[in-house]
């Protein structure tokens, strides 16, 4: 059902109005620093934006994958909480990294740790999927049990 994965969807639909967002600042950074397609140097200023946007896009498949099946196979509210957190943290990246290069570093490290943890649940729940359907062992069930009880 769709109300299933209804977080998840919302969640990319706002990453993705997001990424519109940083192309749309690119596009205002080419116009203030006069810099015509396909031209992708010019002014500092704007191959930080043009820069910051671009590393926004070469992360952004990494993280839906990773958004995804970390909600479907894991824990939907965690994974969505995580995906908001990569939001967050890619915010403070673009607007750090069109400061300056060294500014970005906050926004790396949320993201890269939004990341890191979406993985760590994508493996998880697949690996306790695979097992709980070929060898009918549910570890996140047991560790349930143990940990509440």
């Amino acid at each position: 059902m769709a109300s299933d994965i209804v977080l998840l969807a919302a969640v990319s639909v706002l990453s993705a109005c997001q990424q519109a967002y940083f192309a749309s600042f690119v596009g205002k950074s080419r116009i203030k620093h006069k810099v015509i397609p396909p031209a992708v140097s010019g002014h500092p200023e704007f191959e930080r934006t043009f820069r910051a946007q671009q590393n926004g896009i070469e992360f952004y498949t990494l993280f839906l994958v990773d958004l995804w099946t970390a909600g479907w196979f894991f824990n939907q509210e965690l994974a969505s909480l995580f995906g908001l957190l990569y939001i967050y943290g890619r915010h403070l990246y673009f607007y750090g990294y069109i400061q300056s290069v060294k500014s970005r570093l906050q926004g790396f490290s949320v993201t890269k740790m939004a990341l890191i943890l979406l993985l760590v649940m994508s493996v998880t729940g697949i690996t306790n999927s695979l097992l709980d359907k070929y060898i009918h062992i549910n570890l996140l069930n047991k560790i349930r049990h143990i940990v509440l009880g």
